[in-house]
């Protein structure tokens, strides 16, 4: 097993020197936080995973879940994680004081994520799923639902769940058809099923909660007539917890993430599965929207730890693994070099470091201005709320595709071992791969990005990122090593916004079908552009640095920053120039092309 997972110095690069996050205590709200306390949250992120979580990661993928009369039997470790998380205050750190938090600042909450999913994916997932629930309730439920879930949710004695999918509608929510009908009581009596929900039965706690997504008798058809419930799998009564008539009919056998389990779940088969409602009725789907954004930038998250894991596993094992010779010296009678001589494992390398480092600097962008909107007003409030919401898609969908890919380069690099599992990079490839997929495919997000919020408010949201990118730029032509790259950028972001032109005449002339049709190149476009703003606001920072004087360890860490943003500039940027040319086509191959074609 590798011995490093997160290069700790980028995380706090990111943190403090580049968001300044300890800036955010000057705010009333965060006040109660200062640099030190910052730093003791990460230390705190970094043991909990190394006692708890990476010893595990083997382990849990090796010992599937299964179901077991009734109940799914998971790793017997699981039970210790979740105690660990709840004991750490782990469960609520982003909660307000009043609500039993810790007032902890998104950014390190995404820190202490990151670190904890790229120790072992699988084992961090149970306690962040029961935050997301248990911040639905607290920010949506009646007072009685509140005193009745959270507090068992948050002591890591009953596991919370987001239960949207169902096996004829998938990602369109528009088709569920679980129903919920009203009684005399202060419950609904709820029938149903629901797929592929993750930790949706366990034996690692007591309890599980689902915040569910159904329709109430006679509701309005589409997303409109979408309510949210409180379903648990067990209720009290008399102070006893009894069935609540939600069966676990199946366990889905997966290619990665294994030690989580995903359930198929049947709701009333016996006409007693009782449902709290959440806020209004119809509302639903605006609520879940909460946990659906925060957990689709959890993906993206998720997907750049386990590329780190698989990034320093890579670059441990082209450290120690000797092949080969110089291509300028054949000579038989040399002692043959490590592979992180070779230029291709450079190049292979560089690669995953511009990836990981990169989205990890965007991701971080979105916590910023999660931050910002907890205690901003105004103009201020509007630009950090429009440029998440426009960034949400690509925060998720471009690090989890990239992800797939930088992971394949880490087995490459292990050549035939990789494939094998000696080592963990291949655990990491097929856990990678889950990550285009749930919380909304690449395509959704694609057509989300595309079809609405570029548009949104006059584009507004749109032109906040450009001009924010723009100003980047102008900082970063003064700087002697960047001013070529920042002149490359201003090419690229032109190339954006003629691009974008010309998809909006498309859409006038011939409609949303045409304009979407290759909607995911445009994902990949705006989200390329996008990693390479992340870059040169790194490169601003690393070459004021390295007009200092620095250790050399730091000298060497800072110039690593430089080249790596090279590496993408020059590999990975010009890739756009590509997908704009198709984009601008006036060619509509997958519109035109027919079912018998195939």
């Amino acid at each position: 097993m590798a011995k490093k997972f997160y290069d700790k110095q980028h995380l706090k690069f990111l943190l403090f020197e580049l968001f300044k996050v300890d800036q955010l205590c000057e705010y009333s709200y965060y006040e109660e936080h200062n640099r030190e306390t910052l730093e003791m949250v990460i230390d705190a992120a970094e043991e909990l995973s190394e006692k708890h979580l990476k010893p595990y990661l083997e382990e849990m993928d090796r010992n599937e879940p299964y179901l077991k009369e009734g109940e799914v039997v998971v790793h017997e470790k699981v039970k210790d994680i979740i105690n660990a998380f709840a004991e750490g205050g782990w469960l609520s750190a982003v909660f307000p004081f009043k609500d039993e938090g810790q007032q902890l600042p998104h950014m390190l909450s995404f820190a202490a994520s990151f670190i904890f999913s790229a120790a072992n994916y699988s084992g961090s997932v149970y306690s962040y799923l029961t935050t997301g629930a248990a911040n639905l309730i607290r920010a949506f439920g009646s007072q009685a639902l509140k005193e009745q879930f959270i507090p068992k949710m948050l002591e890591g004695s009953w596991q919370g769940t987001m239960a949207l999918t169902e096996p004829e509608a998938g990602s369109s929510l528009s088709d569920i058809t679980t129903t919920a009908y009203a009684t005399s009581s202060d419950f609904f009596l709820l029938k149903g099923q629901k797929i592929f929900i993750s930790a949706g039965d366990h034996n690692g706690v007591e309890n599980i909660v689902h915040l569910m997504l159904a329709r109430t008798e006679g509701a309005p058809k589409g997303v409109k007539g979408i309510s949210l419930f409180v379903v648990p799998k067990k209720r009290l009564e008399e102070g006893k917890l009894i069935s609540n008539d939600v069966k676990t009919v199946g366990v889905f056998h997966k290619m990665g993430y294994i030690g989580a389990p995903i359930v198929h779940l049947m709701l009333g088969e016996n006409e007693d599965c009782r449902a709290y409602l959440v806020g209004e009725e119809n509302k639903g789907l605006l609520y879940m929207f909460q946990l659906m954004n925060e957990a689709r930038i959890g993906v993206g998250l998720n997907a750049t730890s386990i590329a780190s894991a698989a990034y320093h596993a890579s670059l441990e094992y082209a450290k120690e693994r000797k092949q080969g010779r110089s291509v300028a010296n054949k000579q038989i009678e040399e002692e043959q070099v490590d592979i992180l001589k070779h230029a291709d494992i450079k190049r292979m390398l560089l690669f995953q470091k511009s990836i990981v480092e990169g989205s990890l600097s965007l991701l971080m962008q979105c916590a910023y201005y999660t931050d910002i909107l907890k205690v901003a007003e105004g103009e201020e409030y509007e630009k950090a709320s429009l440029l998440l919401d426009l960034l949400t898609p690509i925060a998720k969908s471009y690090p989890s595709e990239k992800g797939c890919l930088t992971t394949s380069a880490a087995l490459q690099i292990h050549g035939g071992y990789g494939y094998c599992k000696d080592f963990p990079v291949e655990q990491f490839y097929r856990e990678a791969r889950i990550h285009p997929i749930h919380e909304g495919t690449t395509g959704i997000h694609a057509i989300d990005l595309l079809g609405r919020k570029i548009w949104l408010e006059q584009s507004k949201g749109y032109q906040y990122l450009l001009e924010e990118i723009k100003v980047t730029i102008e900082q970063a032509r003064e700087y002697e090593l960047l001013s070529n790259y920042a002149v490359s950028l201003k090419q690229k972001l032109q190339l954006l916004e003629n691009t974008t032109k010309v998809l909006h005449k498309t859409f006038r002339h011939e409609g949303a079908e045409a304009m979407l049709a290759d909607a995911t190149l445009y994902l990949e476009l705006l989200g390329t552009i996008s990693i390479a703003w992340q870059w040169l606001k790194i490169g601003i920072k690393a070459s004021e640095k390295l007009t200092t004087k620095l250790k050399d360890s730091d000298k060497a860490f800072y110039e690593g920053k430089i080249y790596t943003l090279y590496y993408y500039y020059e590999y990975e940027l010009p890739n756009t120039i590509v997908l704009s040319q198709r984009l601008c086509d006036d060619d509509r191959l997958t519109l035109y092309v027919e079912d018998r074609h195939f």
